[in-house]
């Protein structure tokens, strides 16, 4: 620990956590996020149209830490689903409810405790939630509860095995991360939350849970779904994200035909899963 650091807690509860974390994490996120594109989001929406059948009205939508600026929401409201957005941080709600410009739209609540009614929704959507949530159990219970029989769970997460360019990662500024073994990450999450909040891009809730393939089957499991399906069962060899590489349709044709090189391929995408709840 340097000076600075030991003169920043020499006054303040070290349960204070790093001052004004959420503030910054804000005012960061606002700064530096990017130009949103809607292709993925039209993309899980076509696989979503694969695993279910068609719906004789609207499909009802959830979508859980919707954040201060909801992309998938507005998307999702553009596209005429019955969309409703829940958000943990109350200043987050309101900026998001000012972006979809319908109050009734976000909803002041978290993963661990929706503000829904059982059985209520066809859809919820869990992208970049689960590794930050206290309980992934509770969450995935809560998904589970709120959905209609026969609806379904996306879920988009960290890949604890996925491999990429210098280590890089979404989460943290550590290279090789998601690597690292458990004791070494908890190490950085306390350093991130009470003594350099840059290590995680400024969040008041880093990613503290990171996931393979089986072990999100597995919680799911669990939690009450029945099926599980994984980019690789569910993208259309037509779709924008196969139609402009020849090796990538290539790999999905044969994990499609070969289990072995489907689960090694798992080990590379297996951080985005759809669970189905049993219609009975």
């Amino acid at each position: 620990m340097n000076h600075a650091e030991v003169q920043l807690y020499e006054r303040r509860s070290l349960t204070d956590g790093y001052p004004n974390l959420q503030q910054i994490g804000s005012e960061y996120f606002a700064a530096h996020q990017a130009d949103p594109s809607t292709r993925y989001i039209d993309e899980v929406l076509k696989a979503i149209d694969v695993l279910l059948p068609p719906a004789a009205e609207v499909r009802r939508i959830a979508v859980t830490g919707c954040g201060q600026d909801p992309h998938s929401l507005k998307r999702l409201l553009e596209q005429g689903y019955v969309a409703t957005g829940v958000e943990p941080i109350e200043e987050f709600v309101e900026l998001a409810r000012q972006a979809v410009g319908e109050r009734e739209r976000v909803l002041l609540g978290c993963a661990e405790g929706l503000p829904l009614e059982s059985g209520s929704q066809d859809v919820i959507w869990l992208e970049s939630v689960l590794e930050h949530v206290d309980s992934v159990p509770k969450s995935l219970a809560e998904a589970y509860r709120v959905l209609a029989p026969g609806g379904l769970l996306y879920v988009k997460t960290t890949n604890r095995w996925r491999l990429s360019l210098l280590g890089t990662n979404h989460e943290f500024r550590v290279p090789f991360f998601n690597w690292f073994p458990a004791i070494v990450k908890e190490c950085y999450v306390f350093a991130h939350l009470h003594y350099k909040p840059h290590l995680a891009n400024y969040t008041p809730r880093p990613a503290v849970h990171w996931f393979t393939y089986p072990e999100l089957c597995r919680l799911g499991r669990e939690a009450g779904f029945a099926h599980f399906y994984s980019l690789l069962d569910v993208l259309t060899l037509d779709s924008a994200h196969m139609s402009g590489s020849f090796l990538r349709r290539t790999l999905v044709r044969l994990a499609r035909r070969n289990l072995w090189i489907k689960a090694l391929a798992l080990s590379q995408v297996g951080g985005t899963v759809f669970m189905w709840k049993r219609a009975k």
